[in-house]
């Protein structure tokens, strides 16, 4: 189990670092580690300490619970709903509600255009 939430640990972190357009280095020199250890952290070779988490999560702008969110094991306790419902939705929420409404404006065009393309198929 360990080696493979370290993987998926490390899926979570290059997107969120790949989406806010950073570079390996910029995300050690935060953390205060080597680019090296970042790539370790992203392919999953080694784990990464509740505190190396807490740092990443803070400088990425992200929840500790993204780095679980989507892993076939985790189970938020807290809500207690045993629903699967996406915990992506409260991330995803919170980043939409932080755009300008031009912003908004075109992500929802954008969908609504590939709701009418699905339609069409």
């Amino acid at each position: 189990m360990e080696e493979n939430f370290n993987v998926h640990l490390g899926k979570k972190l290059r997107m969120r670092r790949l989406s806010l357009g950073l570079t390996q280095t910029k995300v050690a020199q935060a953390i205060n580690v080597t680019f090296q250890q970042i790539q370790k952290y992203e392919k999953g070779t080694n784990g990464v300490s509740s505190n190396r988490l807490m740092q990443l999560s803070q400088f990425l702008k992200v929840p500790i619970i993204y780095f679980f969110e989507d892993y076939k094991e985790f189970k938020d306790v807290s809500s207690g709903d045993d629903s699967n419902d996406d915990l992506n939705y409260s991330f995803l929420s919170r980043t939409f509600s932080s755009l300008s409404r031009s912003q908004k404006e075109k992500i929802l065009q954008i969908l609504n255009n590939s709701a009418k393309f699905e339609k069409a198929i």
